[in-house]
């Protein structure tokens, strides 16, 4: 009998020993460790098919047009004058942006631009759209302005300096940047801001009537018409000054 009990004893003893607190941690450990694991597998399983999935165009072109919506003024940098030779700003672009790309000087000049308007002029009595330089012989920088984005740009060929102290260049503040830079930049396909005509007369200013019935009558301008593009001029028949209104392209300065 003592033979059988024996058995019974050391069983349950052994399973005592089995269940030590050391094998209850190492278990619990691997519990913990299960979900763990499969809880960075899942979150590895999104970011990667995040990676892979294409690239929405749409949201490229909002993203995009977010970015010109901002104004230029803040944008990264300030914006400086830089004077020029007269008729050789488009070479001096050339060269700075040239320059600045052989020099590794991006991250400091990030920008050159020459201002253009459309301008609406009368030529040979016939409306021409034309663009034109806002500030011949001068070019408009936005660049991070140091010691050495200094030198590159006062040393590019065609460069005669700065507008502002010549130890120190001035920046342009805000409402000029924001005034100068709605219109159309050369090279730039965004469309331009609708330039005004560029008028050759004023009020009071006496003209030539050039073509029609009054053909090399004399009058003054009481009025001019910028959206239709006239102007009426009193012009003197049979000696009354009458109102007569004419196309820009019908009468000429004296």
């Amino acid at each position: 009998m003592p033979d059988l009990a024996t058995p019974d004893v050391d069983e349950p003893v052994a399973a005592v020993a089995d269940a030590s607190p050391d094998a209850a941690v190492t278990d619990a450990d691997e519990l913990e460790a299960t979900p763990t694991g499969d809880a960075e597998s899942t979150e590895a399983t999104p970011t990667g098919d995040a990676e892979a999935a294409p690239i929405d165009a749409e949201e490229l072109l909002e993203a995009e047009a977010s970015e010109a919506d901002i104004s230029p003024f803040d944008r990264p940098g300030r914006w400086y004058v830089v004077h020029t030779q007269s008729g050789y700003e488009k070479k001096v672009k050339q060269n700075l942006e040239a320059r600045t790309a052989s020099m590794s000087m991006e991250s400091h000049i990030h920008e050159v631009v020459i201002p253009m308007e459309e301008v609406v002029e009368f030529k040979g009595g016939r409306k021409v759209v034309s663009q034109k330089k806002v500030f011949p012989g001068y070019l408009l920088v936005r660049c991070d302005l140091n010691d050495d984005s200094w030198y590159v740009i006062r040393n590019t060929p065609g460069v005669t300096g700065f507008v502002g102290q010549a130890s120190k260049p001035s920046p342009l503040p805000r409402r000029d940047v924001e005034s100068f830079l709605t219109v159309k930049v050369e090279g730039d396909d965004q469309p331009a801001k609708r330039g005004k005509p560029r008028l050759d007369f004023d009020m009071g200013e006496t003209v030539r009537v050039k073509e029609g019935p009054f053909a090399e009558f004399s009058g003054e301008i009481v009025e001019i018409n910028e959206d239709q593009l006239k102007v009426k001029v009193l012009v003197n028949i049979f000696g009354r000054e009458t109102p007569v209104e004419l196309d820009f392209a019908q009468v000429a300065k004296l």
